[in-house]
């Protein structure tokens, strides 16, 4: 009988690889400054996603390195430069696009580590630190312009930047959009929206146009959520600030919470392992990947776009 009060099931996710030693150094950065409220960080890992070969790659947002995790857990610098890289998403033809929070959307060559503007501006005017990215099965490239804002500045903006290059500014009302994915048929769109505790749904209509935008999931506690990922059955795994990370089945009801080692900070998530469900997730706090097993596949193996 269906139970809408029905018991979570808790998950202990355990520490799948770890940053080594000779990466960290406690450093106090602008961006900590402001966003870890000054405190020394050697690290702020986020951003987790498969490429063709299984290789786990990971940005490191407060002294810009990209890492490269391989198949046998060996961590390597694939580039640095003068940025804040927040998330990475493999486009199908195997370019890494990055948003970076001081640069706008940026591009990688995986071989090489060159990294290169791609969209520096929207309609000529900077962005307000670019978050998370997402890639739709056509190409189109959608993401989140998060910025400082929150409750009391609702103006972070949601685009899509079309496979033929025309942008498209979606939302500008969001107080702290962040991570971002689509459902199964791609009509709708799910926006962590961070300070206000919510994932936002953007439908989409026939020609593409957003509708009748509402909430999907209400949470509450920690600090709002953070990365997002739909699985096979249409349920949505949420990064919870504070909490941990949710499993929610394809009505927005609770299923199961994964837990971490000791005092974490799961912040972004990707699905992996041989059978895709294995859930991967930035601990920023520890430095750590952790992974966890869960009992359906990501919606889409790896996050490649299809």
């Amino acid at each position: 009988m269906f139970n809408p009060f029905q018991k979570v099931e808790i998950i202990q996710a355990e520490v799948f690889s770890t940053l080594p030693s000779k990466f960290r150094k406690m450093e106090r950065t602008a961006w900590s400054d402001a966003n870890r409220q000054g405190i020394e960080v050697d690290s702020f890992l986020e951003g987790p996603s498969f490429d063709k070969q299984g290789n786990l790659w990971v940005v490191d947002i407060p002294f810009g390195r990209i890492f490269r995790i391989d198949t046998d857990k060996r961590w390597e610098v694939a580039t640095q430069y003068a940025g804040w890289p927040n998330g990475l998403k493999f486009h199908k033809d195997g370019r890494a696009f990055i948003t970076d929070y001081r640069h706008g959307l940026m591009t990688l060559d995986t071989v090489r580590g060159d990294v290169k503007p791609f969209l520096e501006t929207a309609y000529s005017e900077s962005f307000k630190g670019l978050n998370d990215l997402h890639f739709a099965p056509n190409g189109d490239l959608f993401f989140t312009d998060q910025g400082q804002t929150g409750i009391a500045d609702p103006t972070g903006k949601i685009y899509r930047l079309q496979a033929n290059g025309n942008l498209d500014r979606l939302m500008s009302n969001a107080p702290s959009p962040n991570g971002l994915t689509f459902n199964a048929t791609t009509n709708n769109l799910y926006v962590a929206v961070t300070r206000g505790q919510q994932i936002w749904r953007l439908p989409f209509m026939a020609d593409g146009a957003p509708s009748k935008v509402g909430v999907a999931i209400q949470l509450s506690g920690g600090t709002g959520p953070d990365g997002i990922e739909l699985d096979a059955e249409g349920g949505m795994v949420v990064c919870h600030l504070g909490i941990g990370v949710w499993r929610y089945d394809h009505r927005g009801l609770p299923t199961h919470l994964i837990v971490g080692p000791g005092e974490s900070l799961m912040t972004n998530a990707a699905f992996g392992g041989v059978d895709g469900k294995t859930l991967f997730i930035t601990d920023s706090l520890n430095g750590h990947i952790l992974s966890a097993r869960l009992p359906v596949a990501g919606g889409s193996i790896y996050g490649l776009a299809s």
